[in-house]
């Protein structure tokens, strides 16, 4: 089993990252395989309904959207971790976040796999960022993997993030839910138990006649 962790912080080993890193090694001891992804500071562009994401790659097709698809097709769960700028997802990770999920959708790459979203901050915000990201799994048919808290940590460098325990501890806990609800997924496929798929055809509603 392998989790894939967007680190959507601008700094490669930043608070995001230090927070990202205490879910990893909790995963790694329960033998699931890691990867952190970081999303980088070169631009990341967003969608413009151009459509060409129902086709093998979405636009854009130099940026980083693209090669976490790639990978994320092979990935079991996922965590999706972003600092706080003025109390929301940064912009970088909105726009990646945007694009990801409507290709990957269209796709098939998400559904049925667990995710959680995690925020970091200095001081506030925390909760709208993380209520902004869990959107992207609740309409793609992924089971959200929740904590004893919610999934955040408060500092304003990696040192001050170490500092705040309560944080780190839901970080681990948040690690060993993922760990158990994959087992959980792989015990029933093995009893024959899948993720309910295509049981009715998608139905949109539109407002205006």
């Amino acid at each position: 089993m392998k989790v894939l962790l967007l680190n959507g912080g601008p700094h490669k080993e930043g608070c995001t990252y230090t927070a990202l890193s205490e879910v990893a090694a909790t995963l790694q001891a329960a033998g699931v395989e890691t990867e952190i992804v970081w999303l980088g500071v070169k631009p990341v562009a967003g969608c413009i309904g151009c459509g060409s994401c129902a086709e093998k790659k979405a636009c854009f097709r130099d940026d980083v959207v693209n090669e976490f698809l790639d990978k994320a097709a092979e990935a079991d769960g996922f965590v999706f971790g972003s600092p706080v700028h003025f109390a929301s997802a940064s912009g970088a990770i909105t726009s990646f976040m945007d694009r990801a999920f409507y290709a990957g959708n269209r796709r098939g790459v998400f559904t049925g796999k667990p995710a959680a979203a995690i925020a970091s901050c200095r001081r506030g915000g925390a909760t709208a960022t993380f209520d902004q990201l869990n959107k992207y799994f609740t309409i793609s048919s992924m089971p959200v993997v929740s904590s004893q808290y919610w999934n955040m940590v408060h500092g304003n460098t990696p040192d001050e993030v170490r500092q705040d325990l309560e944080g780190l501890q839901t970080m681990r806990t948040l690690g060993r839910n993922m760990a158990w609800l994959l087992r959980c997924i792989e015990a029933g496929r093995q009893a024959g138990i899948d993720f309910p798929r295509g049981a009715e055809e998608p139905l949109r509603t539109n407002f205006i006649r």
